[in-house]
């Protein structure tokens, strides 16, 4: 029996759970280059991050909004409808954390902090605003393996894993986005490298709920994948892509992003 057998006979949610342990650990590796690397070029960094945007804003429409679609369309109710609701209500549930939850973005300066008033470190700050990018990564994998649990046509375990692969493949170069600006903030390595395995702690638990939660109840699948979609673009263009363009570097950011949403529409087409 090979892997992919074994993997098919676990439960969806410990599926959910197993994949976004994936994603999770490499961010951790990529955020361990700081013990390998010297100081990483901002060119490099951007290119990252536009890559990054490029794998989520494929994720979002090949893997969460398009089968939404279809499934809406086996039901009574227009196919459109749970997708625009679940897509809006995604991007307005990213908004009421960023208003709430006390961060910065990465090269912003203290006073550009968001969210409530605090008096939390710089570097907390930091650490906060890269958790809130991971939260729709996790619940957009776990909410594909709860859709595949459904046994509905346009949800395959092969389009899961590629799911997870894609933004597992976009958490290596995050890892090490997110680790180099906090040792240049004056961490040292070991503290870089934690917080920056840290911030994609949230993966496995967003991942397990969102399984946990379309398995419960099959009528939500196409509002929750079209959530997670909403909740992964308000974060690319709340976040990623004004970061990945911050430092003048645009072309190479928009080049990164075009070969992100490649591979991860190869990923989808071919395996989903």
């Amino acid at each position: 029996m090979d892997v992919y057998e074994i993997f098919r006979g676990l439960n969806p949610v410990l599926q959910a759970l197993l994949a976004t342990l994936f994603t999770w650990g490499l961010t951790a590796l990529g955020a361990g280059l700081v013990f390998v690397a010297g100081e990483f070029d901002r060119k490099v960094l951007d290119g990252m991050l536009g890559f990054a945007a490029g794998v989520m804003v494929a994720a979002s429409y090949w893997s969460l909004l398009a089968p939404a679609i279809e499934m809406a369309g086996e039901g009574d109710i227009p196919a459109w409808i749970p997708a625009v609701v679940g897509f809006l209500l995604g991007g307005a549930f990213l908004r009421l954390i960023d208003m709430v939850l006390p961060h910065l973005h990465l090269g912003a300066p203290d006073e550009a902090a968001e969210g409530l008033k605090t008096t939390w470190k710089r570097t907390t700050l930091l650490i906060l605003a890269i958790t809130l990018h991971n939260i729709p990564e996790g619940l957009a994998v776990g909410v594909a393996f709860g859709a595949v649990a459904a046994e509905l046509p346009s949800s395959t375990l092969a389009g899961a894993i590629a799911l997870a692969v894609g933004i597992g493949i976009q958490n290596f170069p995050e890892g090490t986005a997110v680790a180099m600006p906090l040792r240049r903030e004056g961490l040292s390595k070991l503290k870089s490298f934690w917080y920056g395995q840290l911030s994609a702690i949230v993966e496995p638990i967003a991942g397990v709920i969102g399984a946990a939660a379309v398995m419960v109840s099959r009528p939500i699948l196409p509002y929750a994948l079209a959530f997670a979609a909403g909740a992964m673009i308000f974060v690319v263009i709340e976040e990623v892509v004004p970061e990945s363009q911050c430092s003048g570097n645009t072309d190479i950011a928009t080049m990164g992003a075009m070969l992100g949403f490649a591979v991860m529409m190869a990923l989808d087409v071919a395996f989903g």
